[in-house]
């Protein structure tokens, strides 16, 4: 079959259109090594004070966690703070400090039908006040209390405060709160019910008390306060609630980001007296783009403001619907993606059976809701109280904005799928590695479990995120409470200057290191190809940890150079990967192998990619499928045009090579067989076999019957006289009976009544005899042929059929 070139190019381009117009779901990663349970049980933990009784009867039950300086601040149930010192932490998990508060009103809470156990002081609130004092507040026995300690000796300062609207009233309720310009800003229930959520404003010297409108589902609806963070002249609240805009579908938990003006006096006394003239909330937008999108709607964990691509940032980590299916998803923000969002359009129902849809933008009053007072819009209104009533009643009633924030990149870094445990806890270093260039996370799930990878948010990064570690922390010898195991990881603490990150469980605290360099020992090789931005190798030939301050002269993340002696025998039952890119171990993910790989390593594996979908087939391997899901569309582009290219060349050598040595061979044959030019299937010889004209006799038996040869050729098959003219210039132009084939069809019977002029002459001539005798019904009577001379049959050349047909016609 011939090579036809633009149907190859019309199967490159619609494989090169399809796979960039669709977009396909992020698969799994797959960890390049896994820490597994023997070598968690090595890392330093703390259960709390186990001489107590409580203490060893129900565990540590963790709260809150908190890293000022040196110092880590550890809050559980029994009535203690605890606090770590951070530069011994390593060698000896042990509280240097330890504050006891415990309640007084322990019989008035089982007099409201609590148990004794739910009637301790749980520690909610642990939060800096100022550079020498915490604030910390206690739900003490369902009557919450705030008090504030020293930092250096934790020694009470002042009176108890009332810790209502600061602090909740049940261990179980989530809660947020931070200071900010002298002021406490907190989020959390009200009532013993938690019937009423609210954004609370207190303790500040100059600024009244403001709340949200209670019971007004609105502004809150069943919220999960979850992080707060003081950015700018605002202070954001995030949290997931109850969907108010989705009721039609049931209760469907969205996230949101709301906030509030950090000089907001609250409104007139006619309108919003009292309460937040500022309070505005979107929904938060973590999902994978496609036809149909794919949302991770819950949120569990998030950062404070980080540098991510020279830009302030929250990264986060989502899940799915509780009766969904399991997934977990890592999203980034920009804090001008949310800014941005809270100046566009807000949302409205003008009725209980309408959808909800954008308000006109000139029904928006003036100056725009939503805004500081003092500030753009509002710069002709020193405070709030000043506000318009229609202002104010706008707000009141239209809290919600119509656009969602978007994630970097409108997709998430990294998700999560087939593992039915979730992801709960995330902690990251923007300045991983001795060049303080790269991104880890440390994501913590349900199953006890930490998930270390290297992510890159850059607009146009061919990979996105790759998976270092799966490390198994959880401990039941240390961390089982009661004979029940609560695996969930509940807190992340990240300690870079001690190369630590602390795991925080119900039950216990664990150490963990940052990165395990020293496993790699002496094989450079497994050093580097870790990809681990905590390891480097130095020239002193070990694999060690980057640590602050680190000096010395490395190598990190390069494949050339160095003997490899030490690390060959270590990898002696060890799998080659292809490519020549080194001794590598055996796991399913490849991803970082393409990073490191050289670059016509990637272009044979994207040719293979290409070529096994042009031949139809329709899975590829495990490594094919990651390598074109981590290859940029350019660099796919440009390695199918060489590809392409080169097999052009190729293809154009064989076909060269081939057809030369067809035509020598058929040179020779055409020497020895003059029909040697035709197949075996077109001969003539054998043209005549399956039409008859050959039978066993004798060759001088064939010529001796020449008039059954030619009656042949007679439509009625009777033989009739053909006079042959004898001028041998006319008869060496006739084939041969030997060369003669059987002509059926329609052609050959126009041309029998005619074979010659003569013969045509002759048949018109006996018209005139043979017409009577046959018109009297009379039997044809056959006349025999002439006896006539045979002539020297002249050899025709012939090369193909189409020759032979036309040279018998």
């Amino acid at each position: 079959m011939p090579w036809r070139p633009p149907l190859l190019w019309l199967l490159l381009s619609w494989r090169l259109l399809s796979a960039t117009a669709s977009t396909l779901f992020p698969r799994d990663l797959e960890p390049i090594s896994v820490v597994g349970p023997e070598q968690s049980r090595l890392f330093p933990g703390f259960q709390g004070l186990l001489q107590d009784n409580d203490t060893r009867r129900l565990g540590l039950d963790f709260q809150r966690m908190l890293r000022i300086k040196h110092m880590l601040y550890i809050a559980a149930r029994s009535d203690h703070v605890f606090a770590v010192n951070l530069t011994t932490a390593s060698d000896r998990f042990a509280p240097q400090l330890k504050l006891t508060w415990r309640s007084k009103d322990v019989n008035k809470c089982t007099v409201r039908g609590k148990k004794s156990d739910e009637c301790y002081n749980y520690v909610k609130v642990l939060v800096p006040r100022d550079d020498e004092t915490l604030f910390a507040c206690g739900t003490n026995a369902f009557n919450p209390t705030c008090r504030t300690y020293q930092m250096a000796s934790l020694q009470q300062v002042g009176e108890e405060l009332v810790g209502q609207a600061r602090c909740p009233f049940e261990s179980g309720q989530t809660n947020v709160g931070l200071f900010a310009g002298g002021d406490f800003y907190s989020a959390t229930m009200t009532d013993f019910l938690a019937s009423d959520a609210v954004i609370y404003r207190s303790l500040g010297d100059e600024r009244p008390v403001l709340r949200t409108v209670k019971y007004d589902s609105k502004w809150l609806r069943e919220p999960h306060f979850l992080h707060a963070i003081d950015y700018g002249n605002y202070v954001y609240f995030f949290l997931r609630e109850m969907a108010v805009e989705y009721t039609t579908l049931g209760k469907v938990v969205f996230s949101r980001v709301a906030r509030v003006c950090k000089n907001d006096n609250g409104g007139s006394p006619r309108v919003l007296e009292r309460y937040w003239t500022s309070f505005l909330k979107a929904r938060l937008n973590c999902s994978v783009p496609g036809d149909s999108f794919f949302y991770f709607d819950v949120l569990q964990s998030l950062t404070n403001v980080l540098q991510v691509n020279q830009r302030p940032a929250v990264v986060g980590v989502f899940t799915t619907q509780a009766n969904s299916i399991p997934g977990s998803a890592v999203c980034v923000f920009y804090m001008d993606d949310v800014e941005q969002v809270f100046t566009g359009r807000f949302k409205e129902q003008r009725s209980s059976d309408l959808s909800w849809t954008p308000v006109p933008e000139e029904q928006v009053p003036r100056p725009r809701p939503g805004t500081c007072a003092g500030e753009g819009p509002a710069a002709d209104y020193k405070s709030s109280v000043q506000f318009p009533d229609e202002m104010l009643g706008f707000i009141k009633s239209y809290p919600l904005m119509d656009e969602a924030v978007p994630a970097v990149n409108h997709r998430p870094v990294f998700t999560r799928t087939t593992n039915r445990s979730k992801l709960t806890q995330i902690a990251v270093d923007v300045s991983a590695g001795p060049t303080k260039d790269r991104t880890v996370m440390f994501l913590g799930s349900e199953d006890g479990r930490i998930l270390k990878l290297v992510a890159s948010m850059r607009p146009n990064a061919s990979v996105g995120a790759e998976l270092l570690e799966d490390i198994y922390v959880y401990d039941p010898s240390r961390c089982d409470a009661q004979g029940q195991q609560d695996r969930r990881v509940l807190a992340l603490e990240l300690d870079k200057d001690h190369h630590a990150l602390f795991v925080a469980f119900s039950s216990c605290v664990l150490r963990v290191p940052l990165s395990r360099c020293a496993r790699h020992g002496a094989c450079r090789r497994a050093c580097l190809t870790s990809a681990d931005p905590y390891c480097v190798w130095l020239r002193s030939g070990r694999c060690a940890n980057v640590v602050p301050g680190f000096r010395a002269e490395f190598d990190q993340d390069t494949e050339d150079g160095g003997a490899l002696d030490a690390c060959d025998r270590s990898h002696a039952g060890q799998r080659r990967e292809p490519g020549g890119c080194g001794w590598l171990r055996p796991r399913p993910g490849m991803s970082s192998f393409v990073n490191r790989c050289p670059f016509f390593c990637n272009l044979s594996i994207i040719s293979l990619k290409l070529w096994t979908a042009v031949a139809g087939v329709s899975r590829l391997p495990e490594l094919d499928q990651r390598v074109a899901a981590h290859v940029h569309y350019t660099l796919l582009i440009a390695c199918v045009l060489v590809a392409f290219f080169l097999g052009a060349i190729l293809s154009g050598f064989l076909v060269s090579c081939y057809c030369g040595r067809s035509a020598a061979q058929r040179a020779r044959r055409l020497g020895k067989d003059p029909e040697a030019s035709l197949s075996h299937a077109l001969s003539l010889r054998s043209l005549a076999k399956l039409n008859g004209l050959l039978d066993t006799r004798s060759k001088q038996e064939d010529r001796g019957d020449v008039s059954k040869l030619y009656s042949s050729f007679i439509p009625n098959g009777h033989s009739e006289p053909h006079p042959v003219a004898q001028a041998d210039g006319e008869l060496s132009g006739l084939p041969t009976p030997d060369s003669t084939p059987n002509l059926s069809g329609r052609r050959s019977e126009q041309r029998q009544p005619c074979e010659s002029n003569q013969s045509c002459s002759n048949d018109k001539k006996a018209s005139g005899t043979d017409g009577a005798a046959e018109g009297g019904g009379g039997a044809p009577q056959q006349r025999p042929l002439p006896q006539q001379r045979l002539l020297p049959q002249a050899v025709v050349d012939v090369s193909a059929l189409d020759d032979l047909l036309q040279h018998i016609h």
